[in-house]
């Protein structure tokens, strides 16, 4: 039925779109057509991703996973850089990383929870992970902002760029030990629920999940670059500013899709997917997403240093802190679900007043 919903919106969505950018119909409205449009391609994107990922086994599965899981905030990204618009891009990376750790896990903890008592899952991947946030949000992104204030502006972009370059090569070796040196210590064979074992059968063939990819690449592209042209206007006419939209109203389009197969996942009991999916999309977030935004503003007149605002950092750092206290036991519960979610409402409150 989900399914069914999101071709509808593709169907009316695309060719609306398409139609108001050439019309100039108003930019609020033109804004919710944008945003519905692309969290249903996101959705196409999502299945042809996992179809290829069944297709071509868990090693190059994984890599396709971490490279198309944060592909549509990637896009919405990189046209916001080149529209100048470096706040919003800076928020919706915290807006992800606050909203991977806290909104998705926490919905998926709770909606689980309150069909089972206690849940399970790999206890091992979760402290794995945690050093990985810990690195990538704790040290990596507070670095710049400690030396900010004391170095000139070229000189912070000499240095976003090496941490960049650090963090992605971190990121790929992150890969590599975990599907291929340590692949049966990370597997989840002892609890029967391997993230490539989900689903034996794939959707879609090869060859039909690639051209799905491809052209729903492509057009998340096309609408995304008019999304952009939206956010001043709508900004003005709502009160929002440029901090509240990259945190909250960016960060969830583009993680729609991962946001709702999460939680779908928890109510399968399936939470070990679950986690992989918020906790990995966090560090796709942290430790790829935004070194590659770093390298990519080279290309554009404004350049994006890695220097988020204090609230910002802030945000993500607690939002790490409180994730790996709640995930290190291996096991959750509705409360510690609402826990999460009680934590996202205080920031995203914050975010809006300021």
């Amino acid at each position: 039925m989900g399914h069914k919903i999101f071709l509808i919106l593709i169907i009316i969505g695309l060719p609306l779109s398409i139609a108001g950018s050439l019309l100039g119909w108003p930019s609020l409205l033109m804004f919710a057509i944008y945003c519905l449009t692309i969290i249903a391609l996101a959705s196409f994107m999502g299945r042809a991703t996992e179809s290829l990922a069944i297709i071509t086994g868990p090693r190059i599965g994984g890599l396709l996973n971490a490279t198309f899981g944060n592909a549509v905030e990637l896009i919405i990204s990189i046209f916001s850089l080149k529209a100048g618009l470096i706040g919003i891009v800076l928020a919706s990376l915290t807006g992800s990383v606050i909203g991977n750790l806290l909104l998705v896990t926490g919905a998926s903890f709770f909606v689980g929870g309150l069909k089972y008592k206690r849940q399970k899952f790999n206890v091992f991947d979760a402290r794995h992970n945690a050093g990985l946030m810990t690195f990538g949000v704790l040290i990596a992104f507070i670095i710049p902002e400690v030396f900010a204030g004391e170095i000139e502006a070229d000189k912070q972009m000499v240095l976003s760029a090496g941490i960049s370059i650090i963090l992605i090569l971190l990121y790929i070796a992150a890969l590599f030990f975990k599907l291929v040196t340590h692949r049966g210590v990370y597997s989840r064979q002892d609890d029967g629920q391997a993230f490539g074992e989900e689903e034996e059968v794939p959707e879609w063939g090869k060859w039909q999940a690639i051209i799905v990819l491809a052209l729903s690449t492509f057009a998340v592209a096309y609408v995304s670059e008019n999304l952009v042209h939206t956010f001043e206007t709508v900004g003005e006419q709502l009160g929002w500013t440029e901090l509240f939209i990259g945190v909250i109203i960016v960060a969830i389009v583009g993680n729609a899709a991962e946001h709702a197969s999460a939680i779908i996942f928890a109510v399968k009991n399936k939470l070990d997917v679950s986690v992989e999916i918020a906790v990995g999309s966090t560090l796709q977030v942290a430790m790829f997403v935004a070194p590659v935004l770093v390298l990519v503003s080279f290309l554009f007149e404004k350049q994006m240093p890695l220097v988020f605002t204090l609230p910002e950092l802030v945000a993500m750092a607690l939002s790490v802190l409180l994730m790996i206290v709640i995930t290190n036991d291996g096991e959750s519960n509705w409360f510690e679900g609402l826990t999460l979610l009680a934590a996202y409402v205080l920031m995203g409150l914050g975010f809006y007043l300021i």
